[in-house]
């Protein structure tokens, strides 16, 4: 006899309904060691914030894009505890078009907040955003915080041409506060004074409609968005390439008449790869208050790969990765 009893499930139901936004954080810290030394705390400041300051009801998905085991076993207990609803794990980096495609095929919710892992979230971001999905016609992707770059004419044409319609009001000119400009040139390695002087020549747009006023531009690495545009506008091809891929989606969005927009209070930050003192100082909250652990990975069926996996030439060989990390990239 092949088979023993019925399975309990038949002819139940489940009592899960998902919520109308998913909330998707994807996840990749290989190990801890150079550039990704200091990318622990700031995960976890990027999820405790997006829990703790939202009050709308959601539902948060994680895709582990082949971080380390420590970072793992993390997400792993988050998700027992209930912080985390979904999670998609992959061995290895699948690349973030790749990433992307997965998420919003997995995401039960009509909705998608995506995140990059190395934002901070604001109280009342996700209301704030909402709003302006909900207000604006025909939106594809709204932001959490706009930068003078991302008023390029190829991914915003079609919120300008919104914003020239009747009952909207299109305005250029100067609204990013100089604070943006700098927190988002320190946690992206540039230098502040540069990026504020090339800022001083880009011009800015907003649009009010219904009394709600938006920038008409909107960021790839935060974002929300209805699931079916981003499906819609997500190249098919999978290029194998790790990064990249994103502005083509700003521009596949834009050309498919769907308006890119941010809140015009600043409701999402971006961190970077570690929490400098100058970024966490303006934060509400003391954040990233996690040891980070020491990396352990598994060994490989190739000699040589079990050898470089070998604990000892490991640690050595990401030690000498760091100390000649942090000589290209002096303070």
């Amino acid at each position: 006899m092949s088979r023993l009893g019925m399975n309990p499930g038949r002819g139940k139901a489940s009592a899960y309904r998902p919520a109308r936004v998913t909330a998707a954080v994807l996840v990749h810290i290989p190990h801890f060691s150079g550039y990704f030394e200091g990318r622990f705390p700031v995960l976890i400041a990027c999820l405790t914030s997006l829990v703790e300051n939202t009050a709308v009801p959601l539902d948060l998905l994680v895709f582990d894009n082949g971080s380390c085991t420590e970072v793992h076993e993390y997400l792993r207990e988050q998700q027992r505890r209930g912080v985390i609803q979904l999670q998609l794990h992959s061995g290895r980096n699948l690349g973030k078009a790749g990433a992307l495609r997965l998420i919003f095929g997995a995401a039960p919710g009509e909705l998608v907040a995506y995140c990059d892992d190395d934002f901070y979230f604001f109280p009342g971001w996700l209301e704030a955003q909402l709003e302006i999905l909900d207000t604006f016609p025909n939106v594809g992707m709204v932001s959490g915080y706009a930068i003078p770059s991302l008023f390029a004419r190829e991914r915003m044409s079609a919120a300008l041409e919104f914003g020239r319609s009747q009952g909207a009001e299109l305005k250029g000119g100067k609204f990013i506060p100089e604070e943006w400009i700098r927190d988002w040139a320190l946690s992206t390695g540039r230098r502040p004074k540069q990026e504020i002087e090339a800022a001083a020549a880009m011009e800015e747009f907003i649009i009010e409609y219904k009394g709600l006023s938006a920038f008409a531009a909107a960021n790839h690495d935060q974002f929300l968005a209805p699931k079916q545009v981003i499906q819609q506008c997500i190249t098919a091809e999978w290029s194998g390439q790790l990064m990249g891929g994103m502005l083509e989606l700003d521009e596949a969005v834009n050309r498919a008449g769907y308006l890119r927009l941010s809140t015009r209070l600043r409701t999402a930050q971006h961190l970077g790869n570690r929490l400098s003192e100058e970024l966490a100082a303006g934060l509400p909250a003391k954040i990233g208050v996690a040891n980070t652990p020491r990396p352990e990975r598994g060994g490989s069926p190739r000699w040589w790969k079990r050898f470089l996996g070998w604990r000892p030439v490991r640690g050595f060989l990401l030690g000498l990765y760091s100390r000649l990390f942090h000589l290209i990239n002096p303070e």
